[in-house]
């Protein structure tokens, strides 16, 4: 039963669970408080005293709100609620007191700083703060850190808040960083000067207060006032967290998250945070047909003539990409099987089976992993497929969740039980399971990708019924399910499909290899391998540039919207396709994405539910003999993973890096 407590803030009375903090239970109030070092994700530390607050009829001094709960509070002579005063005489003096004391060894760069304009230190010195300081001493400077090539480092304007150390700590799981000293000797550092080997690290920037902890790639590159903010959807893994885009003119000038407890609460990833300078190299910008083996400039007309040509006669097959929206996905396949052909989304092989929506999605939901007492892992690594959805893991591991792990061994950043790497050790767990409390499944791609796929999730639906327990499949491409939910999909998956195909028509797919002989038709962003392979290419614009559904891991459609526009000649997926229809007598019937939503949505009405997940009904695969092999992980290098990745610099830096961190070290001679 919850003990729930009341309790009088400035005048007003609010009933609140016991063992929240003053400072919650102000937010409760609407009353704000301000404070440095305090974060709802992060354990407290108590250490910036900003949040100082006066407790009537306690000690004759300020208390810390953010450490101080609720039920510790004494109540009135006569029973009344505790009373707390947070715009006293005391409080106002108190938090004077305290800016006026951080502020005697902060460097008043503001002009110069790259976090003017969002800071913090800023805001509450503006609001909370005196306008003058009585000290005339010298200030304290300290060593810039070498963090990597993603956090920039000014040590001097740190105020030891800790958040960094808490975040890298608790929720990245890594142990590089800490604070060393006592008093004004005091620092935040790094074990032996390390980098940080975490790919949850850009989170530390937005965490900083000050300007202590910035972002490298985008520093001195535009001002917040100056940027246009658009709310989508990150595609970089199928997790779907929500994201920022920040735009100046036509270019993404940063990405930034944003909170949704339901998928990736505040974090993201820094392939997510720092894959925007992709988005500038190697754009395919105009249609280009190859003539005498050689692609050449062509103009829009030319380009679907072209394919009109090529087309003609021949029997198709169509490939839907990784990164591609559900309306794209949708008019491919329409398109394709309107003259006579055949479509699969599953291009790197996953063997998931059509119209199964409990077998190739699952039945949980993301949130469902806080909750969780037992976590099985099945062929995945989520440190490298999904590293916020790791860190939930990691999250229930510390609140006393026993994770297991049947696959290759592998640092995920949290204690588990290793149960086996193969096949055997997939059926001996699914044999000896027995019913448990708030148990969840999670099976990765790695598994399924081989020849002996629908085995393993056989076997793995097994296991999860047997257990009682909720299945999560993860995937690691974000149109996966998507194009999975309207259909694009071919009995006998890739290598159907494309059986006999004397054309393709590749929308986006560059992970995939299309043997010499078919024509073939690319429609995407980037010259990657798909573009190579092309004898007509049709550009397309990238995901921040056209809107779109994506339907995350989980099942849960979610709009993401254009932030910018396509360069030179491209257009938007579906347009493209809804032209190339008219031009091969084939016409798709709708002139515009709203027309186009109406009828995917007429055909698929989940998908009009957006920020909902569906409820899955369980409809367990029959049972099939296994390979004896050991499972293989699904993404062999984290930061290289798709063309607008493979296209940006500062990626390339970072796989360099973790190839070098992974290295065997050589021993002096």
């Amino acid at each position: 039963m919850t003990n729930l407590k009341k309790i009088n803030i400035d005048g007003l009375v609010v009933e609140v669970d016991g063992a929240m903090t003053i400072l919650q239970a102000a937010e409760v109030a609407g009353i704000e408080i301000p404070r440095f070092c305090y974060h709802e994700r992060l354990s407290i530390a108590g250490n910036c005293r900003m949040c100082l607050v006066e407790v009537v009829g306690g000690p004759p001094k300020p208390a810390a709100s953010c450490a101080m709960q609720v039920r510790d509070l004494r109540p009135g002579p006569n029973g009344e609620p505790p009373v707390v005063k947070t715009n006293s005489p005391m409080v106002k003096k108190a938090r004077e007191g305290v800016m006026e004391f951080l502020l005697i060894n902060h460097p008043l760069d503001c002009p110069i700083c790259d976090q003017g304009g969002e800071c913090d230190l800023q805001d509450q010195a503006m609001a909370f703060g005196v306008d003058f300081s009585r000290y005339r001493e010298p200030k304290r400077a300290s060593e810039d850190l070498d963090l990597g090539p993603l956090v920039a480092t000014r040590m001097t304007r740190c105020i030891s808040c800790t958040r960094c150390v808490r975040f890298t700590t608790e929720v990245a799981g890594i142990t590089q960083m800490g604070q060393t000293g006592r008093g004004e000797d005091a620092e935040i550092t790094s074990y032996l000067n390390q980098t940080l080997a975490s790919n949850l690290q850009g989170n530390i920037i937005d965490l900083c207060p000050v300007g202590a902890l910035t972002s490298k790639p985008y520093a001195f590159t535009a001002r917040p006032w100056e940027l246009t903010k658009t709310e989508t959807i990150d595609v970089m893994d199928a997790l779907g967290s929500n994201i920022r885009v920040d735009t100046k003119g036509r270019e993404v000038m940063r990405i930034l998250p944003r909170n949704h407890d339901g998928v990736n609460e505040e974090w993201i990833s820094d392939k997510t945070r720092f894959v925007w300078d992709g988005l500038r190299r190697q754009r395919l910008d105009r249609p280009y047909v190859r003539v005498d083996g050689k692609l050449r400039p062509a103009t829009w007309p030319q380009a679907l003539a072209a394919v009109a040509a090529g087309l003609r006669g021949r029997k198709l097959a169509g490939l839907v990409g990784d990164l591609v929206p559900v309306e794209a996905a949708f008019s491919l396949k329409r398109l394709v099987e309107a003259l006579g052909g055949k479509v699969d989304c599953r291009t790197d092989g996953a063997k998931l089976p059509a119209g199964n929506r409990s077998a190739y999605v699952g039945t949980a939901r993301i949130e469902d992993i806080d909750q969780a007492r037992h976590i099985v892992l099945v062929g995945t690594n989520p440190r490298d497929e999904a590293p916020v959805l790791n860190a939930r893991i990691r999250k229930a591991w510390a609140l006393g969740a026993q994770v297991q792990l049947i696959g290759l061994p592998v640092d995920l950043t949290y204690d588990y039980a290793h149960l086996g790497a193969d096949r055997a050790a997939l059926v001996a767990a699914a044999a000896a399971a027995q019913p448990v409390d708030r148990a969840l499944v999670i099976l990765g791609q790695g598994a399924l990708t081989e020849a002996d796929g629908e085995a393993v999730l056989s076997q793995t639906m097994k296991l999860a019924e047997a257990m009682g327990a909720g299945l999560l499949v993860l995937h690691t491409a974000a149109a996966r399910v998507g194009a999975m939910d309207v259909g694009a999909v071919t009995e006998g998956g890739v290598t159907a499909a494309m059986d006999g195909a004397q054309a393709v028509w590749n929308l986006g797919a560059d992970e995939v290899e299309i043997a010499p002989g078919p024509f073939v038709v690319y429609q995407g962003s980037h010259g990657d391998r798909g573009a190579h392979r092309a004898d007509v290419i049709l550009p397309a614009a990238a995901w921040t540039e056209e809107a779109g559904l994506f339907v995350n891991t989980e099942g849960r459609p979610q709009l993401a919207l254009r932030a910018g526009f396509p360069p030179g000649e491209a257009k938007e997926n579906w347009a493209i396709l809804r032209a190339a229809s008219a031009e091969l007598g084939a016409t798709l019937p709708w002139d515009s994405l709203a027309q186009l939503r109406q009828a995917l949505v007429a055909a698929h009405p989940h998908l009009g539910r957006i920020d909902t997940v569906p409820e899955n009904a369980w409809d367990r695969i029959a049972l099939r003999d296994l390979a004896q092999a050991t499972f293989r992980p699904a993404i062999r290098d984290f930061y290289l993973t798709n063309p607008v990745a493979r296209a940006s610099a500062l990626m390339a830096d970072l796989s360099r890096r973790a190839a070098e961190r992974a290295a065997p070290p050589l021993a002096a001679e």
